[in-house]
């Protein structure tokens, strides 16, 4: 079989959480290889093919958490619709990772960037007056973008005391980085799920992997986020690790039928999976 370079990566992906002994097989008869363990340095070029699919928002969240100062510079540099909260915080050096107390350091295509003009950093004894004053969503937004990171435990901590305003509970679930203590106080509203889609926010890789489609593009993004974000990415393959070896295991033949389906398949990933198994 011969594959595009995206469709070689995307089945690189589920053949890389296949069994070891059995990878060997898998590739033979799918005709991919295996794709190489370093960093790829052609960045650029792989990080367009994130660019270009959804959830952006949350998958520039999942590259910035990595806290490496090159990949910060190619969220910064080449989306230009990054949230300027979060790139205010990248220019700052804050940190999107479990080290809180770090500085992350700022290359110098990134030092050189102007400051977002339209995001005002409130004081932290000022910013939870200001949400609770929001009346409108443009406000709502605005004071939103005035949260640093470090601030987020104080609007939570508000918001369980006290819910803030509608419009602003809206805008902050609208950041990508908003803690998922306080996006999920109100998840059953009607329209949650279609302005979080709508917004490229998705609650994590494992949701990513389990409710978006296409199946080929969930997996083109894995194949870059491999090096992108990987720390996150094993929550994807840690969905899908049980499905690959259950449904397809050691049948090169179920592999065979899913290489085929894959570049027109529209269900989701572990749909894709079950589908193969069941042909095979």
């Amino acid at each position: 079989m011969h594959h595009h370079r995206d469709t070689d990566g995307a089945l690189d992906v589920l053949v890389s959480l296949a069994d070891p002994d059995d990878a060997g097989r898998i590739r033979e008869r799918i005709g991919t290889s295996e794709r190489p363990a370093t960093r790829d340095r052609q960045r650029w070029l792989t990080t367009r093919q994130i660019a270009s699919t959804e959830p952006r928002a949350s998958t520039w969240l999942w590259m910035l958490e990595e806290d490496d100062p090159e990949t910060n510079e190619i969220v910064v540099l080449l989306d230009g619709g990054l949230n300027g909260a979060l790139e205010l915080a990248v220019l700052d050096g804050e940190p999107f990772g479990p080290d809180e107390h770090r500085r992350v350091p700022v290359t110098d295509a990134v030092a050189d960037r102007p400051r977002p003009e339209a995001v005002k950093r409130l004081p932290s004894d000022e910013l939870v007056p200001a949400l609770r004053a929001v009346t409108t969503m443009r406000q709502g937004r605005r004071t939103a973008n005035a949260v640093a990171r470090r601030d987020w435990s104080r609007v939570v901590e508000a918001d369980t005391a006290d819910p803030l305003p509608g419009y602003a509970r809206w805008a902050l679930a609208l950041r990508p980085d908003c803690p998922a203590a306080l996006r999920e106080r109100f998840s059953d509203h009607p329209s949650y799920a279609h302005r979080m889609r709508t917004a490229g926010i998705v609650e994590s890789p494992a949701a990513y992997v389990r409710e978006w489609r296409s199946a080929g593009t969930v997996l083109a993004t894995l194949d870059t986020g491999r090096w992108a974000f990987p720390t996150r990415v094993r929550e994807a393959e840690d969905v899908l690790r049980p499905l690959v070896r259950g449904s397809l295991g050691a049948n090169v033949e179920a592999w065979a039928v899913l290489a085929q389906l894959l570049p027109t398949f529209t269900g989701t990933v572990p749909e894709l999976i079950v589908t193969a198994g069941a042909i095979a």
